[in-house]
């Protein structure tokens, strides 16, 4: 499911800075980068056996490396996801989420909203 409207489509951060925002409201970028695109996941545990949500943030970089260290990243529109145990996360729009876990994933990117709104260039 996207999350529409949410005012961090096409925001523009340096991934330092990404990087440390991401952290510090529990977005996880582990390993799902290369050197042009990034991924964010914020897990969202439920009460349904074998299930889990996640809100993803993704982002590709404008100019600079992800590998570096030194991209300018671009950021796209949030998706909210299910995970199926031991399937996988589905995206589609399909797919049905309760309106608490539709409440929390907007509650998490609004903070994201806010942080890059404080710190824009």
């Amino acid at each position: 499911m996207r999350l529409e409207d949410t005012g961090i489509e096409s925001a523009v951060v340096d991934l330092k800075a990404l990087d440390h925002l991401m952290d510090i409201h529990a977005f996880v970028r582990a390993g799902q980068w290369d050197y042009e695109r990034v991924t964010y996941d914020f897990k969202i545990e439920s009460a349904e056996k074998n299930i889990t949500y996640y809100v993803r943030v993704q982002g590709y970089a404008l100019e600079g490396d992800v590998d570096r260290g030194d991209a300018v990243i671009q950021l796209k529109t949030p998706l909210l996801g299910k995970h199926y145990y031991p399937h996988g996360v589905e995206y589609g729009e399909q797919e049905t989420f309760p309106d608490t876990v539709i409440d929390r994933a907007n509650r998490s990117i609004k903070k994201i909203k806010e942080y890059i709104d404080q710190h824009k260039k």
